[in-house]
């Protein structure tokens, strides 16, 4: 090989080697640049998604927007607020105040025991009930169970008066009323659930989407107030011309003579 070969390829070989150095920090500087952009959009990721926590997080709940939400009573009420609920015939004499809250479980035997005997006196019209509900096992334990059962009870006493008795009843039976820990009445499916014993509600519409849409929410909180204001500290809790009634046994038979007993004066 001559001389000039030899330095010839010598250059080659350099050129070679400068042309693969190149290549090879151009392909450092791009994984370099790749990486720096992971980064910051990992960066970016988390900023994102701490954002997107903070406003769900302070995003108001769906009671939270029912105390600023339009009030819109059921029928079948009067009063402030559409608050008064009367149910009995027009023309008896005398008024019994019932209070109960939706997840109390005493409520619900005191139902099961005595309430297909105040249905009796009340197709009599021995006397009206003035039903009045309150909610405060929700801040007991949680939950949302008493307003939202109170919103669906608003939503059947728009249907009529019957169909509010008898879903009450079913909300309140053996069957169906769960532990007072156990929020199952904050969730409108299985309140849809139980409506669906009940006739005038089973397969109704209008009753799915007002409580679907919360459309008494406003109402039952409202309700809870009158509750609130009443003096009563229990539940349920009955009065009648101011004077609170007091029922040692829950049963029809002491009911009916603690009552007879009030009716008298």
């Amino acid at each position: 090989m001559s001389a000039r070969n030899s330095q010839a390829n010598k250059a080659a070989a350099r050129e070679r080697l400068r042309a693969e150095r190149e290549q090879q920090a151009k392909k450092a500087k791009a994984r370099r640049q790749v990486a720096v952009a992971v980064g910051v959009l990992a960066v970016l990721g988390v900023i994102g998604a701490v954002g997107y926590a903070v406003v769900q997080f302070n995003k108001p709940g769906e009671w939270e927007k029912a105390a600023d939400a339009e009030l819109v009573a059921p029928k079948n009420t009067t009063g402030d607020n559409g608050t008064t609920i009367v149910l009995g015939k027009a023309d008896a004499k005398k008024t019994l105040e019932l209070y109960e809250d939706a997840r109390c479980p005493v409520c619900s035997q005191f139902e099961q025991n005595v309430g297909p005997q105040i249905k009796k006196d009340l197709d009599a019209g021995k006397y009206k009930i003035q039903y009045v509900g309150a909610t405060f096992l929700d801040k007991a334990f949680g939950g949302s169970g008493s307003k939202n059962a109170l919103s669906a009870l608003g939503a059947a006493l728009n249907v009529s008066p019957e169909a509010f008795l008898e879903y009450k009843s079913a909300l309140y039976s053996k069957e169906n009323h769960p532990e007072e820990k156990d929020d199952k009445f904050g969730k409108d499916d299985y309140l849809l659930q139980v409506a669906d014993q009940v006739p005038a509600l089973k397969g109704n519409a209008e009753f799915k989407k007002a409580v679907e849409d919360g459309t008494y929410n406003r109402w039952a909180i409202e309700m809870s107030k009158l509750f609130d204001k009443s003096g009563v500290t229990g539940t349920p809790s009955l009065k009648m011309d101011g004077k609170k009634i007091e029922i040692q046994k829950m049963t029809p038979e002491d009911f009916t003579a603690s009552v007879d007993k009030a009716l008298a004066g």
